[in-house]
């Protein structure tokens, strides 16, 4: 397993809806670049603050319906799923996850922020979920 790419979508746009075609559009860059066959994507339960977990649902809503308009597999795991399929512990902290991140890819000087290591653990699941198909 390789590393290709990490980081944050580059949201220009301070308009929410604008900010939602900017996340598309990011994500669909990505996907010519690298063409993937699979997204893996943190399930969201309902945020305390409700407009921040709006937010957040439409940005993923943005992002499911992408890839699967790229006829991407789609796999989602609860934070607590994730973390346990990359440390064993369903209630590791991001440290954990980042160590066991570095650990999996070899990459042990790999800097990234919090958001970054959560998503290529999602992307390391999805990828193991998609090998064990084949």
């Amino acid at each position: 397993m390789r590393l290709h790419d990490a980081g944050i979508l580059n949201i220009i746009s301070r308009d929410p809806h604008d900010a939602l075609l900017d996340a598309k559009t990011n994500l669909e860059s990505l996907i010519a670049q690298w063409n993937p066959e699979i997204l893996g994507i943190e399930k969201v339960y309902i945020s305390r603050n409700q407009k921040t977990g709006v937010g957040v649902l439409e940005a993923r809503g943005v992002m499911v319906a992408t890839a699967r308009a790229h006829h991407m597999t789609i796999r989602e795991y609860t934070p607590s799923e994730m973390k346990a399929g990359i440390t064993g512990y369903g209630g590791a902290d991001k440290k954990a996850v980042l160590k066991m991140v570095r650990i999996i890819l070899r990459e042990p000087e790999l800097r990234v922020i919090d958001d970054a290591s959560d998503a290529i653990a999602l992307a390391i699941l999805a990828a193991g979920d998609l090998a064990n198909r084949v």
